[in-house]
């Protein structure tokens, strides 16, 4: 499985705080449970609904491959179509089966709701209440995000980093 750099479930707290800008965008505030995380994340509600004092699974890594192959930043559909054939092989197969077999592969993607790719633009250190934190900056093609984190966990990131931001509603 491909190693995620971060993980964890966050409660939504508020929904565009400083009031709504865009038609087609929120801003949501959240914590999370695990590593008492805070995040302040656009996310575009046209594609996914977000509801207030929800819960959702917040994840990032920097591939989506499943087995952790660095993201080149090109989709290499001929690299997809052997990683299936390898794995699934053709034996009784025949026409649209043959055909989702060499192009149908699983990513980390296939296992959220909402995906983004974007770029760390500013990771510092700070202190919050006595202890050590880390803030991780990142743009998502101009949809913004700070997540505000334990030090142990945001040593794992640094500036210019790509990353995939990956969501899911979870119950």
């Amino acid at each position: 499985m491909a190693p995620l750099l971060f993980e964890d479930i966050f409660n939504i707290t508020r929904i565009d705080p400083d009031g709504k800008k865009f038609d087609k965008v929120s801003r949501i505030e959240a914590q999370s449970d695990k590593f008492d995380a805070y995040i302040l994340l656009d996310v575009n509600i046209d594609v996914y609904p977000i509801k207030k004092d929800k819960r959702y699974t917040i994840a990032m890594a920097t591939t989506l491959d499943l087995d952790g192959t660095p993201d080149t930043g090109y989709y290499n559909q001929l690299k997809a179509i052997l990683a299936n054939v390898s794995k699934t092989g053709l034996d009784g197969l025949a026409g649209n089966q043959t055909i989702r077999a060499l192009t149908s592969r699983e990513t980390l993607a296939d296992r959220y709701d909402y995906v983004m790719h974007g770029r760390t633009y500013r990771v510092a250190d700070i202190e919050v209440d006595g202890q050590e934190k880390g803030e991780i900056y990142v743009s998502y093609g101009g949809l913004l995000m700070l997540l505000r984190v334990d030090k142990s966990v945001s040593m794992h990131f640094e500036l210019d980093q790509r990353l995939f931001l990956l969501m899911k509603k979870t119950e």
